[in-house]
């Protein structure tokens, strides 16, 4: 198996820096800004035929009062602590050493785990007195290395994989199959319970759910497996109205949320029962319908509603969300995990929707039946001639007709088309796009 490689320290010493160092990715967002990081974020990296798991980790405040979010990333580094082989202790060089820094050693040499001293943005102290101060920490040598620049952060994975129990220098970390993974992403509103259904489903509190909006600022990626099938379940930011996003960070929030939607195959849109359905909800709802995404949508909260607020809600999104009439629709509370199970069952068949295999024989018996039922309106001069079918592609399905005169053929008739090939396919929870292609007249003069 491959070791595990926790980074931890306090606030923005530049953990989620070398966290994107030793990933060789920019998975983790990086700014001057202290508490950035909140939920323990998981990367894959390698160092020549050893490959390892490195984890970034929020600040960590070990004694953060009781109701606090600074509670709650600490209870999330303490996970990954659990969790790995080696710990790399990440301190600031410039700074210097700190109360908080004493704190977090003191966690660390009761717990007796492999621990790396690490001083970062040590550019041009390696030879510096700068660094003797950390000894006092009493966890031996002390690694200077610059995450930004990457300078010694090769020789610190090193001497961290070195450190971990029965790891040979030349073992080789098992292949991950990625094939047949699901990958979902759940996306809404901030504040609308992604974070605490995706914990129910997990069974522990995996990620970061405090009752504020904009607790989740990156998008954490969690593995999972359920009967035999494995999912990657991506926890993102919520979205607001572009008018409301100040912050740079959370500018890349909603960059790295709508990555995640982009990347998906699956998109669970929650909705908050509490709040109905805003305008901010249509609007990501459209677009995930641009993306192209199957997407499954769910009403959080619905146990803090009465029947008069949710036949209201259920008028409301019959108004606001008739475009994803494809969908299906679920009721659930994810606090108290009640409605979870049936929401498998929906993903799975949007899945399954999005990547369905449709024959060239059965999509062009399907269009020459529809056109006999009922033929497209004459336009101009012609009345559009159709041909032959064929599929143009998966995640969404996309359906090429071939013929003559079909771009005058009316949005009505393409609805009409896009109702028969769902029916006769079974297309739930996922949009289905057609092209019309016209021949070329090969007597036409140029």
């Amino acid at each position: 198996m491959k070791p595990v490689v926790a980074l931890v320290g306090r606030p923005n010493v530049g953990k989620s820096t070398l966290f994107n160092r030793l990933t060789g990715t920019r998975d983790a967002i990086v700014a001057d800004l202290a508490g950035l990081t909140r939920d323990r974020h998981y990367g894959n990296g390698r160092l020549g035929k050893r490959e390892y798991i490195v984890v970034d980790t929020g600040g960590f405040e070990p004694d953060a009062g009781e109701g606090s979010i600074y509670r709650e990333m600490a209870q999330q580094t303490r996970q990954a602590v659990a969790e790995s082989d080696v710990v790399l202790f990440v301190v600031d060089a410039r700074a210097g050493l700190s109360a908080q820094d004493h704190d977090i050693a003191n966690y660390l040499r009761r717990l007796g785990k492999p621990c790396v001293l690490v001083a970062n943005k040590a550019e041009g102290m390696t030879q510096g007195a700068q660094l003797v101060e950390f000894f006092e920490l009493g966890l031996g040598e002390v690694l200077p290395v610059s995450g930004a620049h990457g300078q010694g952060v090769r020789s610190m994975i090193e001497t961290a994989l070195d450190r971990v129990p029965g790891l040979a220098e030349d073992e080789e970390g098992e292949a991950e199959d990625n094939t047949g993974t699901i990958r979902l992403t759940v996306a809404g509103r901030p504040n609308v319970g992604k974070s605490t259904l995706i914990n129910a489903w997990l069974g522990e509190e995996r990620l970061v759910a405090f009752d504020m909006p904009g607790t989740t600022r990156d998008a954490i990626s969690v593995p999972f497996e359920r009967n035999g099938q494995r999912f990657e379940l991506v926890d993102t930011a919520g979205l607001r109205r572009k008018g409301r996003v100040f912050e740079a960070i959370e500018k890349f929030s909603v960059i790295k949320t709508l990555q995640a939607i982009e990347n998906a195959n699956v998109v669970l849109l929650l909705l908050d029962a509490t709040q109905g359905v805003t305008d901010q909800d249509a609007h990501i709802a459209g677009y995930i319908l641009e993306s192209g995404r199957a997407v499954v949508v769910a009403i959080n909260k619905w146990d803090a509603i009465d029947s008069y607020q949710r036949e209201q809600l259920e008028r409301q999104i019959e108004n606001r969300l008739a475009f994803l009439k494809f969908a299906a629709l679920h009721r659930i509370s994810a606090k108290k995990r009640q409605g979870l199970a049936p929401l498998w069952a929906s993903i799975a068949q949007a899945h399954a929707s999005a990547m369905r295999k449709m024959p060239t024989p059965v999509l062009t018996r399907l269009l020459q039946e529809a056109v006999a039922f009922q033929a497209p309106s004459r336009g101009g001069q012609a009345r559009p001639k159709m041909r032959y079918a064929h599929q143009g592609g998966m995640n969404p399905p996309v359906i090429v007709i071939h013929g003559n005169s079909l771009d005058r053929v009316p949005d009505a008739y393409r609805r009409f088309l896009e109702g028969r090939f769902r029916k006769a396919f079974d297309l739930v929870g996922t949009p289905l796009r057609i092209e019309f292609r016209t021949s070329s007249n090969p007597f036409k003069a140029e």
